[in-house]
């Protein structure tokens, strides 16, 4: 009897394309993304040494050729990225693909608004793929319960947010009554600025109370503030210690595109895609 052997089935153009893009599994994938991690940081420095008046003025047509062709580059990367997932839109909504669009965007916009391309230091979050790179999973664990600590903190930290807003209020309207415009508190948003300023204890000093009673009510203020500044990170500590660390895989789907799944999932959380 012969034995039948049942061919593997073809592997298409875009899921090689994806294979290479959004894994860091095989060999050309590991090369892809350090390859890219280089881009990325050279790109980020290319816009630094432009901010330097000197530099600029001696190799500023260098600079602007090297920003061009990293735009390029990370444009044909973006549309690559579109192209090998099933589910485009998906990824263009996910985190990384806000930020891979972002990146872009600067130089382009540099266009119309001169300056704009200083913006383009946003790239260096991209840099974050680092930890999927090097297969630091554990990392991404501990990203994964950093961002659910800081979801379930939302209702509790808007509320305070809310009661913060109310004190800023009250105290720059009763200094803005107490000092007026002579001492600087020229209008109410002015002195909210200055109740701001004196709560998270940052003090520019642009603004000061003059007199026995505004000062009395800048220490009262600057009291309250030491303790409204423990609060937040009371809260999210206390999200932390409940929801202990998993283990991450560094797979991405190949649907749309996500990555940060746990290391025994068979289908994205995000979309249900098979992975």
């Amino acid at each position: 009897m012969t034995e039948t052997r049942q061919s593997a089935p073809p592997v298409s153009r875009r899921e090689r394309v994806h294979a290479i893009i959004f894994e860091a599994d095989t060999p050309g994938g590991k090369f892809f993304d350090v390859a890219l991690l280089w881009a990325i940081l050279l790109s980020v420095v290319t816009v630094m040494l432009e901010s330097v008046s000197s530099i600029k003025a001696q190799y500023g047509d260098l600079l602007r050729g090297l920003e061009w062709f990293f735009t390029a580059l990370f444009t044909v990367e973006y549309v690559l990225r579109i192209f090998c997932v099933e589910r485009p839109a998906r990824y263009m909504r996910s985190f990384f693909g806000l930020v891979d669009l972002v990146s872009i965007i600067p130089t382009y916009l540099s266009f119309f608004v001169a300056g704009s391309q200083s913006l383009i230091v946003i790239r260096a979050l991209r840099l974050l793929r680092v930890f999927r790179v090097l297969k630091l999973a554990h990392y991404l664990g501990e990203a994964q319960v950093l961002m659910a600590a800081l979801r379930a903190s939302r209702p509790k930290i808007t509320v305070f947010l809310g009661a913060v807003l109310t004190i800023v209020i009250i105290v720059g309207s009763a200094m803005y009554f107490i000092e007026g415009g002579e001492n600087g508190f020229d209008n109410i948003p002015r002195a909210m600025y200055w109740a701001i300023v004196t709560m998270t204890t940052v003090g520019y000093g642009d603004i000061a109370p003059q007199t026995v009673a505004g000062q009395s009510l800048a220490a009262l203020l600057m009291i309250l503030g030491y303790a409204i500044i423990a609060i937040p990170t009371g809260i999210v500590s206390a999200e932390l210690v409940r929801k202990p660390a998993g283990q991450v895989s560094t797979r991405a789907c190949p649907v749309c595109g996500a990555e940060g799944h746990d290391h025994d999932a068979s289908h994205c959380k995000y979309c249900g895609g098979e992975l």
